[in-house]
């Protein structure tokens, strides 16, 4: 894809830090880019492991000391994790192209309500960036010295750059390297659980009893049913447990094939080791007496516990093991990563948020949405000043609309498809559960987190879907013009315009192929689709003088759309040629000599301007024409949506010496 000779030191330095282009043609780039369950389970897994750290202590300490109903909680919260894993299951199975609960809410339940999905989830992918980097970056300075903690703001935006970096380098690259952290993580964690349980099992007995009378004595000081809300509430209050499952449903296109099995496999790695880290952290933090002490978790003190005796051993193995949490931390920022900007490019395919969300890098990464992610994550760094209090009561809302919204969407739909749907009956009793676990805790969480700061994602959110709705109203309105466009051309176009050509009589038009006249003007034109807009375009440049020569160009994008395997790509270049042709066929029926030329690629600036330069080295007396819209009154936000290619053509073509005229088309 292209040489790096006579490449600027900007180039040169992008290359060397994101590396070189990749080549779309390249028949092994989906495998290169591809990812494994286990890669999968790395880097898409990572956030529901890391909520481990954070989300069994919030549940065991809203017990308020009655430290036995932890197992109720610990069970309960196991279950719903195979309950929500479950229902992504088969999600996938039904949307196996990707797009989670925003996709999910679109097509089972409204466009409207898919947009508020994904608005939420893009929060939340947000908040991940940022609450991981930050709980990372206080487990890791917990180390160090007091008087280095100052520098602890600066080292969590540095990670918010550091990831955002990675990210633009390509998905394997981001993730590969996690790969040592997030299996020390696994075994040191893992070890810390059996060792407990098997240490403890003489007083299996003794566990039982005191459950029991922790049972009894609860439920005579505040009642049955205080008791069982007070489970409830610590259950809801380790809702952060549950982030993360989501994630799989999302990243199907970076998946393995045959992506569903991948995907499935992915989220069985993940409920399993997820499940197994709640109830094994829950268990031990019981077994051995562990309370609230200021400035430590009750992971660590878990651990100090346990190894208490070991002597230097366990003092290493204490350190090695929150060292890795504090770095999984920081790989749980990876999700965020991966999965919002995948969202945002879905959006903008379906016109909510600018069409630019949606193009890839030359390393095919969706680079416009990961710097976004990232701007996003390093602002609400420096706003929130990196508390990790603050930021985790603005997490605990958003995903649950989601996983609300994908639960109701599928009990809709399997409801919808009872009669044709073997088996529905159980599908429906899943999805169900699902819906009353998530709606039980998304109002519970919302309720007790509103005044604390829920109110500020509620806000963010909201904003965030009004946004989406002006852009969607924009692209509809301008929809609308451009079709009222393409019927006036296609109407008048042969009753308006001379086409006449004396080389062909009219009866022969049908079977006359001009030739190039070497002795009339050639003009070059860009199109995208056969449309009002292209024909529009070659109204105006016949208007300009004794033109017989017409080149049409023509870019495919490759957008998050169509980078879903080579069966798309050979969809996306047959429709390419398909469009020139009718261009081509148009023109020759006219008299004229036409010819297309195109290609497919992620820069359309880049593509375009080789395939312009193909033409004028064979006929440097070529002209380049553009159509471009002009709104009727137009603003930095009626221009937003727009990605100003022909403009950006025209600049590099003339630092050529290529001449380029632009046609303007008033959309009235």
């Amino acid at each position: 894809m292209g040489s790096s000779r006579g490449e600027s030191p900007l180039g040169k330095l992008k290359r060397m830090v994101l590396g070189g282009a990749r080549n779309p043609h390249d028949p092994q780039l989906f495998h290169k880019l591809s990812l494994i369950a286990f890669f999968a389970w790395v880097g898409l897994g990572a956030d529901g492991l890391s909520s481990s750290c954070y989300g069994p202590e919030e549940a065991f300490l809203s017990l308020q000391g009655h430290v036995y109903l932890s197992i109720f909680v610990a069970l309960a919260s196991a279950v719903t994790i195979f309950i929500i894993s479950s229902s992504y299951s088969q999600i996938v199975e039904l949307f196996p192209t990707g797009g989670g609960g925003y996709l999910v809410a679109s097509k089972l339940l409204s466009p409207s309500l898919g947009m508020i999905s994904g608005c939420a989830l893009m929060i939340d992918y947000v908040l991940t960036i940022s609450l991981s980097i930050a709980s990372g970056s206080d487990a890791l300075f917990s180390f160090l010295p007091p008087h280095l903690y100052s520098f602890k703001l600066v080292f969590a935006i540095s990670g918010v750059l550091v990831l955002t970096l990675l990210n633009l380098r390509g998905i394997k690259e981001s993730v590969i390297p996690l790969v040592p952290i997030f299996i020390l993580f696994l075994l040191t964690h893992a070890f810390a659980i059996v060792y407990a349980i098997a240490t403890h099992v003489p007083e299996v007995g003794t566990v039982i009893d005191a459950t029991a009378a922790d049972v009894q004595t609860t439920s005579a000081e505040i009642g049955i049913i205080g008791m069982l809300l007070l489970i409830l509430r610590a259950y809801s209050m380790g809702a952060g447990t549950f982030t993360g499952i989501e994630a799989v449903s999302n990243g199907i296109p970076i998946l393995r094939e045959p992506k569903v099995q991948t995907a499935k496999k992915t989220m069985r790695l993940m409920a399993v080791s997820l499940a197994f880290m709640v109830i094994g952290l829950m268990i031990g933090y019981l077994l051995y007496n562990v309370g609230h002490q200021q400035g430590k978790t009750l992971n660590a003190i878990f651990l100090e516990k346990m190894t208490y005796n070991w002597g230097t051993v366990g003092y290493a193995f204490v350190l090695i093991t929150l060292l890795s949490e504090a770095i999984l931390l920081f790989v749980a920022a990876q999700t965020g990563f991966l999965d919002g900007p995948r969202v945002l490019s879905n959006m903008a395919l379906d016109r909510w948020f600018p069409s630019r969300f949606a193009i890839l890098s030359d390393r095919f990464v969706t680079q416009n949405g990961i710097m976004l992610m990232g701007a996003a994550a390093f602002v609400l760094m420096i706003a929130s000043q990196g508390s990790v209090k603050l930021m985790v009561v603005l997490y605990s809302i958003n995903v649950f609309i989601t996983f609300l919204l994908s639960q109701l969407g599928m009990v809709r739909h399997w409801w919808a498809e009872k009669a044709t749907s073997p088996g529905w009956e159980k599908k429906i009793i899943i999805n169900g559960i699902g819906l009353i676990l998530t709606a039980f805790i998304l109002v519970t969480v919302a309720y007790l987190k509103f005044e604390e700061g829920g109110w500020i994602t509620i806000f963010i959110t909201g904003s965030l879907v009004c946004f989406a709705l002006i852009i969607r109203r924009h692209y509809d309105h301008a929809q609308l013009r451009l079709e009222r466009l393409d019927g006036l051309i296609r109407d008048n176009l042969l009753k308006d315009a001379d086409f006449s050509n004396p080389k062909c009589l009219p009866q022969q038009k049908e079977e006359c192929t001009p030739e190039f006249d070497p002795k009339a003007k050639t003009a070059v034109i860009l199109v995208n689709g056969f449309n009002g807009l292209g024909l529009h375009t070659i109204l105006n440049v016949l208007k300009l003088g004794d033109i017989r020569n017409f080149f049409f160009v023509e870019v495919g994008l490759i957008d998050a759309g169509n980078f879903k395997g080579l069966e798309e790509f050979e969809k996306l270049k047959s429709h390419i040629n398909d469009e020139l042709g009718h261009y081509v066929t148009f023109m020759q029926k006219q008299g004229f000599y036409a010819e297309g030329r195109s290609d497919i690629g992620i820069d359309g600036v880049d593509e375009t301007c080789a395939l312009v330069n193909k033409i004028i080295e064979a006929h440097p007396d070529a002209e380049v024409y553009g159509g471009q819209l002009v709104l009727p009154k137009e603003t930095f936000f009626s221009k937003l949506p727009y990605n100003q290619t022909t403009f950006a053509v025209q600049r590099r073509l003339e630092e050529q010496q290529v001449p380029f005229r632009i046609l303007p088309i008033q959309l009235g």
